[in-house]
């Protein structure tokens, strides 16, 4: 049985499916339903067009080059009919089915750790800018200044009179208001004779 490859998907064609466009320069292009085909009138390229397969290995989301895919390749070699060659044949293609499959996942869960980080940063960055939507004012103070103590520390205690000395030249002397103490006037009771 001869398994087709689609022209724009790289998807298998069965016997029986499909859509075969020959082109005048006796090209012959083979698609596995008509959303190829069209997609195929239209001039699109499939590297572009995501769920193509030329896609997913250009943008590294599936395996580009390994060496069990060899054995799809050499499948479609007419051979003379022999009952032990078949029987390892079909061994093989088994065994190479499962080992492609195991370097799949790998490859998948590889790509995921990488996708996991990458989404940790992105939302401790937002956390960062939205901090004010769900964090306190009072926390907020509470943190700017544990932030600025911990920035003050490394300094040398030369350092730190010498700031202070700047910081209190820099600052104006605050007025004090003076406070007069008022007497209350006491109230007036008056009483109505009748």
């Amino acid at each position: 049985m001869r398994l087709e490859k689609c022209w724009f998907c790289s998807s298998t064609i069965y016997p029986g499916h499909g859509i075969t466009f020959v082109r005048n320069d006796a090209s012959v292009f083979n698609f596995c339903r008509s959303k190829c085909h069209k997609n195929f009138k239209m001039k699109r390229n499939p590297r572009k067009v995501k769920w193509t397969k030329a896609y997913r290995k250009l943008a590294g989301k599936e395996l580009a080059e390994d060496t069990t895919f060899e054995m799809e390749r050499q499948r479609n070699k007419p051979v003379k009919y022999n009952r032990e060659l078949v029987h390892k044949s079909v061994k093989a293609m088994q065994k190479v089915e499962e080992v492609r499959v195991a370097r799949q996942d790998r490859f998948h869960e590889a790509r995921m750790k990488r996708a996991a980080k990458q989404q940790n940063r992105a939302d401790q960055k937002e956390l960062e800018t939205g901090i004010d939507l769900i964090e306190a004012p009072v926390a907020r103070l509470h943190r700017e200044q544990a932030q600025a103590e911990a920035e003050a520390q490394p300094m040398a205690v030369d350092q730190e009179a010498a700031v202070k000395e700047k910081v209190e030249v820099k600052q104006k002397p605050v007025k004090q208001k003076l406070r007069i103490p008022v007497e209350k006037p006491k109230k007036r009771v008056t009483v109505m004779e009748s």
